[in-house]
């Protein structure tokens, strides 16, 4: 059960601190390399596919580490063997019951941030959405936001995270505190509202199925929707 996984805190704080430095690193590295000027607005495809190495690809090997230390393996690590085929089927239902109140609450977040404070930065994924020209930079962003980031996040803040703050005793400190840290960590403050609600889910799901397959298909599809109401709603078809 969740309650038992064995995560010794220190390592649970050892794997975060790895995944900052990284992600601190990825953007000392990047700046570096290609220095942006403060009125610049443009995010290239390469920044963020840089970005997405450094946070979600460099959590993976990390995570990979942090399990060898705890003498597990990722099928029980994550419970990929309870029932997938159950876990698989809550996912895809709990995408498709959460799809209208995630964009509901995207487009009420972004309407309040219009009103009272100017229209809401757009994450650096959009920005880099508007830039592509071809399929394979096409196909380089879905890897990175419907494969990449919902399975190493879920692993991150789902699968290590929130069990060992349970485990602590803490149970609703681990629901909502892992929710906002999950929510926060994306640096949008229009998406906040959907993304903490979305997080709640994916914790229920995870507790629902003990499998992390359901909170990751759902993270998954949820991206997915994003990336294909981007192309429906701002897209022409001949860009397509």
């Amino acid at each position: 059960m969740l309650s038992e996984k064995p995560w010794k805190p220190e390592a649970v704080l050892r794997l975060f601190t790895g995944v900052f430095l990284c992600v601190f690193a990825g953007v000392i590295l990047m700046s570096a390399a290609h220095p942006v000027k403060p009125t610049d607005n443009n995010i290239s495809i390469g920044r963020v596919v840089f970005a997405a190495l450094s946070f979600q690809g460099a959590a993976l090997v990390l995570i990979w580490f942090f399990l060898r230390r705890h003498w597990t393996r990722w099928k029980e690590a994550f419970g990929f063997a309870n029932d997938w085929k159950h876990a698989l089927l809550f996912g895809a239902i709990g995408a498709f019951l959460f799809l209208p109140i995630g964009f509901g609450l995207q487009w009420v977040s972004a309407e309040l941030m219009t009103r009272f404070n100017g229209p809401p930065a757009e994450q650096a994924a959009v920005k880099a959405l508007s830039l592509v020209t071809n399929w394979s930079e096409r196909m380089t962003l879905i890897a990175v936001t419907i494969v990449l980031a919902p399975i190493a996040e879920e692993m991150l803040f789902r699968g290590i995270l929130y069990p060992m703050i349970k485990q602590l005793g803490f149970p609703r400190l681990a629901l909502w505190g892992v929710s906002a840290l999950f929510a926060a960590i994306h640096f949008n403050l229009a998406i906040f509202p959907p993304l903490f609600v979305l997080a709640l889910l994916l914790t229920l799901l995870y507790e629902r199925t003990n499998n992390l397959l359901a909170p990751i298909v759902t993270h998954s599809l949820f991206n997915a929707a994003n990336f294909a109401l981007f192309y429906l709603v701002y897209k022409s078809p001949a860009k397509l």
